[in-house]
């Protein structure tokens, strides 16, 4: 008999987000005559940018002559959406990064869960609370915590609460640690991280010899320039991190599948025999035995978000989006709730009215409102009395749904 993984046991019986489909589910099939608006999961709703679709049906074109057809292409990406991402997205902001240390890959969420490949398992991890769930289940499933607590806390975790009382900027660890997990604009709170706040991490991970893994996902949702896209806008940044991002929520990819994650030449960790080694070469060798890389017909779409009108067209896209929070967090805000994030993110996070449980908040939104949000508690312990309200949606349903929370919710 072949035996299991048994720190797959260590986990909730489901994925926050699988657990809110089944609640939605059999609310759904108990009332049929319910017009549910869903404001949970971050998917987007917008179309492709026209440049996308348009350079996407180049490409198909491209695979049915021989001359421009492609089969097998790098694992690390093609060359011509590497050297864009290398120039637009971190030279033109001043970043020393070259085209060589970005790797292309299908998705943030699967590359911040892959990149524990190149890990060991005896390092002291530490990451927000709230958090993305992503980062603890993967550590969970890797071995490298204990079980979890009455709380949901795993043992072996440093957990760094983010909350209204510290304006959701967590406190350096008050113990060595040797990954930390960073999300900005981060996943769930909406808050952002300062110039100062980054540059005392990167200090911080420079005198403990600590790994940033920093996601910045949401970073083409800043609108104020005084916050910073890139953890490598701080000195010091490129020597210290690894950067993900991805094209799912900047121009749309959720259905089509392209991210990035940078991993600089100068990032090492220790082996056993106490040497310093390269994260980009481990990683190298992870992404050219285990991942394919990702279709040229969607490289090419990704490298058209670059050209001229795709600039224009996404962030077209983007202002929509952020519109949307506009109204949530003005419409929330005016009906008397603690409201956070919406300004450079699209998450609006809010704090459940009454003292209600963030899964009691959850059931009743979606009871008397039938509006679906993410609850809290389901992005960590730190989490609990928190509520989660996407901004990705038509501007019909986000205003039906403020509408909704006006008329319908008895608060």
């Amino acid at each position: 008999m072949a035996n299991i993984n048994d720190n797959y046991l260590k986990l909730k019986a489901g994925y926050l987000f699988p657990e809110i489909g089944r609640r939605v589910k059999a609310f759904a099939a108990a009332h049929p005559e319910a017009k549910i608006i869903r404001c949970g999961i971050g998917d987007v709703t917008e179309p492709l940018a026209p440049a996308v679709i348009t350079a996407m049906h180049k490409a198909v074109d491209d695979m049915a002559k021989r001359e421009t057809f492609r089969g097998y292409g790098d694992e690390q990406g093609c060359d011509f959406l590497k050297a864009a991402v290398a120039q637009h997205d971190y030279q033109a902001r001043g970043c020393q990064i070259a085209a060589d240390e970005v790797f292309i890959s299908d998705g943030s969420k699967c590359d911040t869960g892959n990149i524990l490949d190149i890990l060991g398992h005896n390092n002291t991890i530490a990451m927000t609370d709230p958090v993305y769930p992503v980062y603890v289940d993967t550590n969970v499933m890797a071995g490298n915590t204990g079980p979890a607590n009455e709380k949901g806390e795993f043992g072996g975790l440093v957990y760094l609460p983010t909350t209204a009382e510290n304006n959701f900027t967590p406190a350096l660890p008050t113990q060595r640690v040797d990954v930390v997990y960073l999300c900005y604009p981060n996943n769930p709170t909406g808050a952002v991280a300062t110039r100062e706040m980054l540059a005392k991490w990167v200090e911080y991970a420079k005198a403990n010899d600590t790994l940033i893994l920093y996601d910045a996902a949401y970073y083409a949702y800043i609108t104020d320039p005084a916050i910073p896209h890139s953890i490598y806008e701080i000195p010091g940044g490129r020597d210290v991190a690894i950067e993900f991002r991805s094209y799912s929520k900047t121009a749309g990819f959720t259905g089509t599948r392209c991210a990035y994650t940078v991993v600089p030449k100068s990032v090492t960790g220790k082996a056993a025999d106490g040497s310093r080694v390269d994260f980009h070469r481990l990683w190298n060798r992870r992404q050219t035995t285990k991942f394919n890389g990702v279709a040229y017909i969607v490289q090419r779409g990704a490298e058209a978000v670059y050209s001229p009108e795709g600039k224009q067209q996404v962030k077209a896209t983007i202002d929509f989006y952020m519109g949307n929070a506009k109204i949530i967090r003005e419409t929330l805000g005016a009906l008397g709730l603690h409201v956070y994030g919406g300004v450079n993110a699209p998450y609006i996070w809010l704090k459940t009215p009454g003292g209600l449980k963030s899964w009691d908040f959850f059931d009743k939104l979606l009871r008397e409102a039938h509006v679906v949000g993410t609850p809290g508690s389901g992005f960590g312990a730190a989490g609990e009395g928190y509520f989660r309200i996407s901004a990705f949606n038509s501007r019909a349903n986000v205003e039906e749904a403020m509408n909704r929370f006006r008329t319908r919710l008895r608060m």
